[in-house]
């Protein structure tokens, strides 16, 4: 993978994770929390689901190209769907929800707590779809767990040290649309290249 792929799949990961219910709920289980028992937990929390979703990504490799390629091309239409139709509201409120448990004490326990709730908060999420999602296309898992975990841990610290900074600068609205527009550009070139 060149270098411009790589930074491209670290770049569409962390604005993909931005708006999303994990990393409200890494906002707020920092404000309960030192945040960097939070940026621990959450960034063990999220190489995890990476491996996870790399794996997964992998075994779409093993399909013939045309059905491969297919549901890539379905993947990214729904990550796009995703975050064109989903609400700012609803997100927020899920990653709360997710935090809600984030009380604790010791330091062992708040890493615990956020490793527990991003884990948890990954499955099936976004960012652990377009993981498998990019392993199945460039067909190097490496790479593609390097840049997606590197991405999700900066995420942590943005979330833990500065995410209600971050939404005062940037809407999260606008972030959403910005990930929306690359998906569906992803997965209608990927469908034209296809058929064509």
């Amino acid at each position: 993978m060149n270098i411009g792929a790589f930074l491209g799949i670290f770049a569409l990961m962390f604005l993909l994770e931005l708006p999303d219910k994990t990393m409200i709920a890494t906002i707020v289980m920092s404000t309960k929390a030192r945040p960097t028992s939070i940026v621990i937990g959450a960034s063990a929390g999220f190489i995890v689901q990476m491996a996870l979703a790399v794996a997964a990504g992998s075994l779409l490799t093993l399909l013939p190209v045309h059905i491969k390629d297919f549901i890539v091309a379905l993947l990214f239409l729904a990550g796009a769907a995703y975050l064109f139709l989903s609400s700012e509201e609803q997100a927020e409120e899920e990653g709360a929800h997710e935090a809600e448990a984030e009380r604790a004490a010791s330091r062992t326990r708040e890493i615990a707590t956020a490793f527990a709730v991003i884990f948890v908060g990954e499955f099936g999420d976004l960012t652990q779809i377009q993981a498998a999602n990019f392993s199945a296309k460039t067909h190097q898992p490496f790479e593609v767990f390097l840049a997606s975990s590197l991405a999700l841990v900066l995420v942590s610290f943005v979330g833990a040290y500065g995410g209600q900074l971050l939404q005062r600068v940037v809407p999260l609205e606008k972030i959403r649309l910005a990930g929306g527009v690359i998906f569906a550009g992803l997965g209608i070139y990927t469908l034209v290249k296809l058929f064509a």
